[in-house]
């Protein structure tokens, strides 16, 4: 089954789906939504469309592995996925990814201003890498 990682954002959420042997990242894109009721709903039904078993959601911490709003942000929008009828819902420590998703886009000449949402996916891509990795 595949793995979907979510970059929750306030107006962008990243979203990064693994292949079908949940080994690499297949694809990703971006949610546009405000609304966090209708973004659970969102991913629930991409999660399904895509055969994923397993949602991970960047839990957004601070350096020194504390947890600010953003983390309750995040566990509100667990608890939302999971009553959308979204797959298991894994929180996964996301510091410092979209630091990470910046940089690699400025490495390979992309202006940030003019790629904000590609930026959102790169983050979610890094989260799916990571929590791909502990799999294997």
């Amino acid at each position: 089954m595949r793995v979907m990682a979510i970059d929750y954002g306030d107006a962008r959420t990243g979203i990064a789906v693994s292949d079908a042997l949940g080994m690499i990242a297949g694809e990703t894109f971006v949610i546009t939504q405000w609304d966090a009721e209708a973004l659970a709903r969102t991913i629930a039904a991409e999660a399904k469309a895509r055969d994923v078993g397993t949602l991970v959601l960047g839990l957004p911490r601070n350096m020194d592995g504390s947890e600010g709003p953003r983390a309750e942000k995040a566990r509100a929008l667990a608890a939302l996925l999971e009553a959308a009828g979204a797959p298991v819902v894994v929180l996964w420590d996301e510091r410092r990814t979209t630091i990470d998703a910046h940089r690699i886009l400025r490495e390979n000449g992309k202006k940030e201003k003019k790629h904000k949402a590609t930026v959102d996916a790169v983050a979610a891509a890094l989260i799916l890498e990571g929590y791909l990795g502990t799999l294997s």
